[in-house]
């Protein structure tokens, strides 16, 4: 178990939710359950099903519902619950079940051992049992995540994971702009432009089939790539460590 006194709920937990009624209020219990959650922002982006009437099943202090007017896409909503975080470390989970919050304890340790900036968790270090699905998505994966690295010059497995846990302070303070899911490279091209501290550790993953729900698709694959461009290239920032 962590030391209390030292991150014992200090993490807010960012989860952008958009037609996720057949997950979100299992991915809300499984949240909720770990001792070093201090606050759940959910940001319901427009959902025409249940969601909203799921996740109102749920009474706890630390959950935060907002409601976006109408479908801003997963990096506004995000942005949006990065404003509302009150805890020192945030990270962002996906509202489906492919992510396990049990590896947020784990994340935490990384974070505080290391003195680090931000922890992803990433699919790809894992030696323990995966779902295998869609390989072509996996491969799109790779080689995004390669031309990240060859952009920031920072090595990762992973770029595009979910599990980006970071210092709220820092993550106030990105200015991410990116709509859809093209905000992973710019939250990764942003913090290497700070120069920021980044581990990655091993994580639980169950991928989702489409059929079950996954929404990324191609698209996003180029819209990824011309983020990576654009923000690993154009952006500067104060170098954290100086």
């Amino acid at each position: 178990m962590l030391v209390e006194n030292e991150t014992n709920q200090v993490l807010s937990v960012i989860i952008p939710c958009f037609n996720e009624e057949n997950s979100v209020l299992d991915l809300l219990k499984k949240v909720l359950s770990q001792s070093v959650v201090g606050q759940v922002v959910v940001i319901d982006d427009g959902s025409d099903d249940d969601s909203v009437l799921e996740i109102s099943k749920i009474s706890d202090p630390r959950l935060l519902l907002l409601k976006n007017d109408k479908n801003m896409g997963k990096g506004k909503s995000i942005w949006r619950g990065i404003q509302h975080a009150d805890k020192e470390f945030l990270i962002i989970q996906d509202a489906d079940l492919e992510y396990d919050p049990r590896d947020f304890e784990k994340m935490m340790l990384v974070m505080v051992e290391n003195n680090a900036d931000a922890v992803y968790g990433s699919r790809f270090m894992t030696s323990g049992a995966r779902r295998a699905v869609y390989y072509w998505h996996s491969l799109g994966n790779s080689i995004l995540t390669t031309l990240s690295n060859i952009c920031t010059n920072i090595y990762l497995t992973d770029m595009e994971t979910c599990y980006k846990l970071m210092r709220t302070e820092i993550a106030k303070n990105l200015n991410l702009k990116e709509n859809r899911f093209g905000i992973e490279p710019e939250i990764t091209a942003k913090l290497a432009s700070l120069n920021a501290v980044i581990y990655e550790v091993p994580i639980n993953y169950r991928a989702r089939t489409y059929s079950e729900g996954k929404k990324i698709g191609w698209k996003d694959g180029f819209s990824a790539l011309r983020c990576i461009v654009k923000y690993s290239f154009f952006t500067t920032g104060k170098n954290l460590h100086q």
